[in-house]
C-alpha cells in the first residue's frame, strides 16, 4: 500500500486515518474471498518516517493492544480472518518498539512480535524511533496455523528464523519497509533461504511508492508467498496498491521435514560456545 497523505498535509492523526481508510476496502476485499490469515505491512498506517529525526512522530505511537489493534479485531471477527497488524508501540514513555500484533479469527487479541534487530545505517535511523524488541521469537496458534512473525531487518538474520521454526511455526509473516537499490537484491533470496532450511512457508510484504519529504527512494512492493522448498507461489508487482492472496497446503510442511530432518540433525551442542558469544 501507498501513502496518500504525507507530512505537511494533514496532522499526524489525520496522516494515520487516511492511511486506515485507504486499507479498509482491501481489507474488506480479504474477507469477501474468504482470506483466512491476513497481514498488512510494516507499521501499515503511517508513512515509514524512519528516515528522518522528528520527534514529532513520537506521538504516532499507540499502545498494543490498543485502539488500531482493537478496531482491526472488528474486521477480524466480522471475516472469521486471523489478522497480523503492524503499528507503532508506545508501553510506556519512552519505551517505543516497532509491533506486529496478532489477532485471531474471533477478533480475540492473541499477543504481539517486537521487532528485534534495529537498523542504523543507509537512511533508515530506526534507533531513534524504536528499542529493540524484548519478547523472544514467540509462535501463535491461531484458528488456522501456528504464526510467526519477523519484522523487515529481521530477515537479514538467520537465527531469529531458526529459532521460529523450532518454536513452531508453520507461516512466518514479514511485513516489510525497505527501497531499491539498498537491499532489493537481497529480497527474494534471504527469504525462500528462511523458509527452505526450516521447512515452513513465508508471506513477505512491502510498501510500494515513494514518501515524502523523505524521498529515500522507491519502496518496490514485491510482496510474495513462499513455500518449505523455497519456491515462490505467488508474486505482486512493484508499484501497485493490491491484495495478494494465495492457498497454502500445510501438509507440505510435513512432507518437506520428513524428506529433509532438519530438526533431528541439528548439532546444538556444537554451536554452544557460539551461542554464549
Amino acid at each position: 500500500m501507498s501513502l496518500p497523505l504525507t507530512e505537511g498535509e494533514g496532522t499526524i492523526e489525520e496522516i494515520k486515518e487516511a492511511m486506515v481508510q485507504k486499507h479498509i476496502p482491501l481489507i474488506e476485499e480479504a474477507g469477501r474471498q474468504g482470506v483466512q490469515i491476513l497481514c498488512l505491512q510494516e507499521i501499515f498506517n503511517t508513512p515509514y518516517f524512519c528516515p528522518g529525526q522528528d520527534k514529532a512522530w513520537y506521538a504516532s505511537a499507540e499502545p498494543v493492544p490498543g485502539p488500531t489493534t482493537e478496531r482491526m479485531a472488528e474486521y477480524a471477527k466480522k471475516y472469521n480472518m486471523v489478522m497480523i497488524v503492524p503499528v507503532y508501540e508506545r508501553e510506556s514513555a519512552g519505551f517505543l518498539y516497532n509491533t506486529a500484533a496478532v489477532i485471531d479469527a474471533d477478533g480475540t487479541y492473541l499477543g504481539k512480535y517486537r521487532k528485534n534487530h534495529i537498523p542504523h545505517t543507509s537512511g533508515f535511523w530506526e534507533k531513534f524511533f524504536f528499542k529493540p524488541g524484548n519478547l523472544g521469537y514467540p509462535v501463535f496458534q491461531t484458528k488456522y496455523a501456528k504464526v510467526g512473525v519477523y519484522i523487515c531487518y529481521d530477515r537479514h538474520f538467520p537465527d531469529g528464523a531458526r529459532v521460529l521454526g523450532l518454536n513452531g511455526a508453520e507461516i512466518v509473516y514479514n511485513p516489510s519497509a525497505t527501497v531499491a537499490g539498498l537491499s532489493q537484491y537481497l529480497w527474494k533470496l534471504e527469504q525462500p533461504a528462511h523458509a527452505a532450511a526450516n521447512g515452513y512457508f513465508m508471506g513477505c510484504i512491502n510498501r510500494v511508492g515513494e514518501e515524502k519529504p523523505w524521498n529515500l527512494g522507491r519502496f518496490y512492493g514485491t510482496s510474495y508467498f513462499v513455500d518449505p522448498r523455497g519456491q515462490i507461489l505467488a508474486q505482486a508487482s512493484e508499484e501497485n496498491d493490491e491484495l495478494l492472496i494465495t492457498e497454502f497446503d500445510l501438509d507440505m510442511i510435513e512432507e518437506v521435514r520428513n524428506t529433509w530432518q532438519f530438526f533431528r540433525d541439528r548439532r546444538p551442542e556444537t554451536y554452544e560456545k557460539l551461542v554464549e558469544l
